[in-house]
């Protein structure tokens, strides 16, 4: 990945815009909650933008901060960011012809006193940093993705309605879904699956594993070509983490690989008969996510609505801090064989903003490379919740660590982080917890049904 700011690309003639037909540009950008937003740039402008020196948009310093019409605490409509594009992250959108997009970097205007143009609240920014620092500081590097599980709907008001039952018999949805499909490759993603799930109306894409950066804003397309296609055939399309109390709910998996450039380590650990087919790498880095996914559950697990699905027994990933070799009753789900492993993350859903989920996640794990941490649990092969005292003890969970049951428990705990704080930064934390809670206020209506449409309504 480029430098922030240099595009990889010589010049945006690179990106034979006329050849490809596209007549406007969105300057896309997701915010703290995960809302994605975006201005729309006819292509003549977008060209002569960016032959300039640094070239962007102005964006208002509340943007990242805004719940509905209300501005977090910290946040204020004073002074603005630079939006700056990166060509890197150029796609069509199948789903609007005429039309690509781009993500961006938010900088300041004019330069920090330490130098810097990078501004602290940027998600991709800071996503970008932790690789960087993963690769500087202990040669790691990582591909990523994410599955995205959503429920296709008639209509949302006076209360959600579910279009088609879990199958391929709606015509309707078949068409829905293989447009989907479509416009997904049309866009240069690889799409590796498209599928039925298991709650009525609710169906599963699957796309190719990308660098972490890559990864976050495929997720983001993803999400984008499946709300504006259902859109198109007066469907609604949502990612909320459960609507029904009696059936499965939405998860946003995140499945990611670890390299190293590093020899292995040499000499026997306490913890490789733990998990004999991780390396020693391998086995830091989950421990390292394991000591913080209490805390990462604010990142993840950003609502109130996303507690109402991670629960013990119904394959979500359940509400202790553990993993198991394909259990999908643990939040830590090792898929793969000895020499090709990957790892998922159950407690993530599309409320979450994928960069930051990423940027948590990763830098947990690197604290547990760089202290060389020794794996402490072994494979669980059945929900913690569900084990016996000697069950827990067998694999090393005496004391097993709880996840947290409310998204301000969630909050409390990000807050409390130490490590966390120093390493995504204190004014980050700060002001992402501020967003978090006026989120959870706004999110919180007088009655059930009025709740889940807002759900709807926003994810």
């Amino acid at each position: 990945m480029s430098q922030i700011g240099v595009p990889k690309y010589a010049s945006v003639h690179a990106l034979r815009l006329a050849e490809r037909g596209v007549t406007y540009v969105r300057v896309q950008w997701v915010d703290l909650v995960n809302t994605v937003r975006f201005r729309i740039l006819p292509v003549s402008y977008f060209t002569r933008l960016c032959e300039t020196a640094r070239p962007g948009v102005g964006l208002s310093h509340v943007t990242l901060g805004l719940v509905g019409l209300n501005a977090a605490e910290g946040f204020n409509g004073t002074g603005e960011h630079l939006y700056v594009i990166d060509l890197n992250s150029f796609r069509l959108c199948p789903y609007a012809p005429g039309q690509a997009v781009v993500m961006g970097w938010f900088q300041e205007k004019a330069p920090l006193p330490n130098g810097s143009l990078a501004n602290p609240l940027c998600p991709r920014t800071l996503l970008k940093r932790i690789v960087d620092e993963a690769q500087a500081k202990a040669g790691l590097s990582f591909l990523a993705g994410f599955e995205s599980e959503f429920i296709l709907l008639s209509a949302i008001s006076p209360k959600p309605v579910t279009v088609v039952d879990g199958d391929w018999s709606c015509t309707v949805g078949n068409t829905v879904l293989m447009e989907i499909a479509d416009d997904l490759q049309e866009a240069g993603l690889e799409l590796q699956m498209i599928h039925a799930e298991s709650a009525p109306g609710q169906f599963e894409v699957v796309t190719g594993p990308l660098s972490p950066l890559e990864a976050a804003d495929a997720v983001v397309h993803t999400r984008e070509t499946i709300y504006n296609v259902a859109s198109k055939h007066g469907l609604r399309a949502t990612f909320a983490p459960r609507l029904h109390a009696d059936n499965c709910g939405n998860g946003a998996h995140l499945h990611f690989s670890v390299h190293s450039s590093k020899p292995p380590a040499t000499g026997a650990r306490p913890d490789a008969a733990l998990a004999p087919t991780l390396t020693a790498t391998e086995r830091s880095f989950l421990q390292g996510i394991l000591e913080q996914l209490p805390s990462l559950c604010a990142f993840t697990l950003p609502t109130s609505a996303s507690y109402a699905r991670m629960v013990d027994g119904i394959w979500a990933g359940g509400t202790y801090s553990c993993w198991g070799m394909d259990n999908k009753d643990a939040p830590i789900r090792l898929c793969g064989t000895q020499g090709a492993h990957h790892f998922e993350m159950k407690t993530a859903d599309g409320t979450s903003n994928p960069y930051l989920v990423l940027a948590s996640t990763l830098a947990a794990g690197l604290r547990g490379v760089l202290s060389g941490a020794v794996l402490t649990s072994g494979d669980c092969a059945k929900p913690v919740a569900f084990m016996s005292d000697a069950e827990r003890k067998a694999v090393g969970l005496e004391n097993p660590l709880r996840l947290p049951r409310t998204v301000g428990d969630a909050r409390q705990l990000l807050q409390g982080d130490q490590y966390l704080r120093e390493k995504l930064g204190e004014e980050f934390v700060t002001k992402y917890a501020a967003v978090n809670k006026l989120l959870e206020q706004y999110m919180r209506l007088p009655s059930e049904e009025e709740t889940i449409t807002r759900l709807v309504e926003y994810y």
